[in-house]
């Protein structure tokens, strides 16, 4: 009886030591560091103007003119938009425009009758003689009403890769932003920029205003204030509503 007490209060202790070695084990695998997501992920994943960035290009700016069947002459609001796309080709792109004229369609007729005036139009503009371009495209449908359409190359921003899902909206325990985050507001900018090289660089500053740079300085050698004064309450009013 005494000898299976002993037995049993040694294997108690070496079951004690185990767990404490486990237990020392355990705590030094904890202190271990490792890398956070933030460090693992790169930038792209938490900036979406760098996953989705604006590309510019040099893409065609398209403009269609419907003809009817029985339209002989440009009305006036045609000629004027024909014209002020001109003005662009000139001042947006090389100067040269293409003007695509559709063959075998039903309204061919009614085409060849008022490409004088486009091409007049275009002038009005700023549009080079030389530099407009006349071509055709066959159209199989013999019913069909087919347009004008006038065309030149210019710098644009796009954003490609736009609606795309690879992974959904799926719940992330990192918190990054699904792919697709951003894609459209980045399109939207694009399209809204007058000028796209705007994002590369800034315009120079204009001349400056003589009149008011003397104005200013007279003042200075005076010691006047050459800032605009601004007193409260100036120009406002509170209503009777927030006094009570």
């Amino acid at each position: 009886m005494k000898r299976l007490q002993t037995i049993t209060s040694k294997c108690g202790t070496a079951k004690s030591k185990s767990t404490l070695m486990f237990g020392v084990l355990f705590l030094v695998a904890a202190c271990q560091s490792k890398p956070s997501y933030v460090e693992q992920q790169s930038i792209t994943d938490f900036d979406y103007r760098k996953r989705h960035p604006i590309v510019l290009t040099e893409a065609p700016e398209n403009f269609d003119i419907p003809v009817a069947g029985e339209m002989r002459n440009l009305n006036g609001s045609l000629k004027v938009a024909v014209a002020a796309f001109g003005q662009e080709a000139k001042n947006d792109g090389s100067g040269f425009v293409e003007v695509l004229v559709p063959s075998g369609s039903a309204n061919e007729a009614a085409v060849r009758a008022i490409s004088p005036q486009i091409r007049a139009a275009l002038k009005d503009g700023g549009v080079v003689a030389d530099h407009i371009v006349m071509r055709s495209y066959t159209v199989s449908d013999l019913a069909a009403t087919a347009p004008v359409r006038l065309s030149f190359m210019r710098v644009k921003g796009s954003v490609r890769d736009c609606g795309n899902w690879p992974d959904g909206m799926a719940s992330d325990s990192q918190n990054l932003d699904y792919h697709n985050f951003g894609c459209a507001s980045q399109a939207n900018l694009a399209a809204m920029v007058d000028n796209p090289t705007d994002l590369l660089r800034p315009r120079p500053m204009g001349p400056t205003d003589p009149v008011r740079t003397n104005v200013i300085l007279a003042k200075h050698r005076t010691g006047e204030v050459t800032a605009g004064q601004y007193e409260t309450g100036v120009g406002t009013s509170v209503s009777a509503v927030a006094n009570n």
